[in-house]
C-alpha cells in the first residue's frame, strides 16, 4: 500500500486560503481543491467518523459531539471510547487487505480504544483535590511517556479554553513527525486544531485572524515537506468551514418558557434535570438535539422551535432520514440552525443561579457545547489578575476554580454544524490528481482515502 497522510486542518474553506497563507495559496495552484458539502451536522466527532467508517451517522451512529444516553439519563459530550463509532475504520479494512499495514491516529476523535497502531490524544489527570493537570492518552502506552520526555508534556491548556494557541497544534505536528520517524506507519491521521479557535471567537474576520492563518500556514508547510521527503501520498482536508454568526438561541430557555423543563436547586445554583423534564436540548454549535421525556409535548416543542427566531429546520425522526441522521441517539427532535445564529446550552434565566461550572472550562459537565470557554470576561478589568490568583493557588497545592469564563453568548462570531452557509464556507478536499467526482460528500472521504492507500 501507498504510504499516504490525511492533514485534518479544522474550520479551514476555501475563503480562507489568500496572502495570509502563502504556503497553501501557492500549494492549491499545483494541486486540486474540492468542496465537501457538509455532513448534517458539520461537526468534529460526526465528520471524523463518516471520513473513516464512509458510512453516514445514522449508521455509525456519532450524531454530534454529544448526545443524550437515555439509560443513564444524562448529557454526555466529548467522549472518548472508539468503541462508540459503530461499524469497521478505514485501517480494519486496510489491515485485512495487507498484514503489513500500519496506522497512526494523531489527535482524531475517538481515539481511545481503537484498532490503530498508534494513537495520541488529550486525556487530563483529574486528581482527587479537584485539580486538572495536563496529560495525554497514547496506544501503545509507552508512547506517551516517550513523546512527553522528548516535546515536553502536551499543552492542553493551550488545546481548549481561553489560552488556546498554537502551541498544542505545534506538539501535534511534532509528535506526529515523531511518531512517524520511529514507525513508519503506512496511514497517517493527522489533527490540527488551530483555526477553530479564532475563527469561533472572531468569524472569518481578517483583520483579527492573519496571525493565526500565518501560524497554521507555517505548520502545514513543515508537514508537507516531511512528508514529500518520505514518499508519502498527502491529502489536506477540513471537517467544516465556519461562518460568521450574530444571534444566539437560547433553546433550552424557550422549551422552559413552555414549562418542559425541569431543574435542580443547589446551593445558589439550578442545575438541569434532564431526566425529570418533558423536552430539553443538548446543543452543540449549530444544531440541537431536542429529546421528549413525554411524547405528547411533541407537536407543542415542534410548533414552538419553528417560530423562534434563529431556528432554520425541526426534524422528526422521519425527516431526519433525508439527511441521514436518524439513530437510536438522535434527538425525537433535531433543531437546526439558521447560518446566522448558533445554539447555547443555557437553561437558567437569572445568571445569579447559573450553575458553577457554567464559570468554567468545563466540557464535561456542561449539557451542551459552550464555545464561550474561549473568552476571559472582558465585563471584569480584573479578570486576568483574578485568572493570576487562581493559578498561583494551584501551584501552592491549594483548591481552586479556575472561574473566568463569562456568560455573554454575544461574544462568539463564528460557528457552525448546519448546512446552509454559501459555499465558500464548505470544508475543502485538497489532493495531487483530480478527484472522479466534482461535488463530494463526507462519506466520499473515506474513498478518496482508499484509493490513495491502494
Amino acid at each position: 500500500m501507498n504510504k499516504t497522510v490525511v492533514i485534518d486542518i479544522v474550520g479551514l474553506s476555501a475563503n480562507l486560503i489568500g496572502e495570509n497563507t502563502p504556503f497553501l495559496q501557492n500549494y492549491i495552484k499545483k494541486k486540486h481543491l474540492t468542496s465537501i458539502k457538509p455532513i448534517l451536522p458539520a461537526v468534529t466527532t460526526t465528520a471524523q467518523s463518516t471520513y473513516v467508517t464512509g458510512k453516514w451517522p445514522a449508521q455509525h451512529g456519532i450524531v454530534a459531539n454529544g448526545w443524550y444516553d437515555r439509560d443513564d439519563s444524562e448529557i454526555k459530550f466529548w467522549k472518548q471510547s472508539n468503541k462508540l463509532v459503530q461499524g469497521d475504520k478505514i485501517w480494519d479494512a486496510a489491515k485485512k487487505l495487507d498484514p503489513n499495514f500500519t496506522c497512526s491516529k494523531m489527535f482524531w476523535w475517538y481515539n481511545m480504544y481503537s484498532t490503530a497502531d498508534f494513537s495520541v490524544t488529550p486525556r487530563p489527570q483529574y486528581h482527587a483535590d479537584g485539580v486538572k493537570a495536563p496529560d495525554c492518552y497514547a496506544y501503545p502506552p509507552e508512547l506517551r511517556d516517550e513523546l512527553q520526555k522528548d516535546l515536553g508534556q502536551f499543552p492542553l491548556f493551550s488545546f481548549w479554553g481561553p489560552n488556546a494557541n498554537i502551541k498544542s497544534t505545534r506538539w501535534i505536528a511534532d509528535a506526529s513527525m515523531w511518531v512517524d520517524n520511529k514507525h513508519n506507519p503506512t496511514l497517517t491521521l493527522i489533527y490540527l486544531p488551530h483555526l477553530d479557535y479564532c475563527l469561533q471567537k472572531f468569524g472569518p474576520d481578517f483583520s483579527k485572524i492573519s496571525k493565526e492563518l500565518a501560524e497554521i500556514d507555517k505548520i502545514v508547510e513543515e508537514l508537507v515537506i516531511f512528508y514529500e521527503a518520505k514518499n508519502a501520498k498527502i491529502i489536506l482536508l477540513s471537517e467544516y468551514g465556519i461562518n460568521p454568526v450574530n444571534r444566539p438561541v437560547h433553546i433550552n430557555r424557550v422549551l422552559r418558557d413552555e414549562g418542559l423543563i425541569a431543574v435542580r436547586n443547589e446551593r445558589w445554583y439550578e442545575l438541569l434535570d434532564a431526566g425529570a423534564s418533558k423536552a430539553f436540548a443538548a446543543s452543540d454549535h449549530q444544531i440541537a438535539h431536542v429529546y421528549l421525556n413525554d411524547p405528547s409535548v411533541k407537536d407543542q416543542v415542534k410548533k414552538v422551535l419553528f417560530q423562534t427566531p434563529g431556528i432554520e429546520m425541526v426534524l422528526d425522526k422521519e425527516e431526519q432520514k433525508v439527511y441521514h441522521l436518524d439513530h437510536e441517539r438522535s434527538g425525537d427532535l433535531v433543531a437546526v440552525a439558521k447560518p446566522d445564529s448558533w445554539f447555547t446550552y443555557y437553561y437558567w434565566y437569572n445568571d445569579a443561579k447559573a450553575p458553577d461550572y457554567a464559570h468554567l472550562v468545563d466540557i464535561h459537565r456542561k449539557p451542551g457545547y459552550d464555545p464561550v470557554e474561549m473568552f476571559m470576561d472582558p465585563k471584569n478589568p480584573l479578570i486576568k489578575l483574578r485568572a493570576g490568583y487562581k493559578l498561583a493557588r494551584k501551584l501552592m497545592g491549594f483548591r481552586y476554580l479556575m472561574d473566568v469564563i463569562p456568560l455573554d453568548a454575544t461574544l462568539v462570531k463564528g460557528s457552525h454544524g448546519g448546512i446552509s452557509a454559501s459555499n465558500e464556507f464548505y470544508p475543502i478536499c485538497i489532493t495531487d490528481q483530480p478527484l472522479e467526482k466534482v461535488d463530494i460528500e463526507g462519506v466520499d472521504v473515506y474513498d478518496i482515502i482508499w484509493k490513495h492507500l491502494i
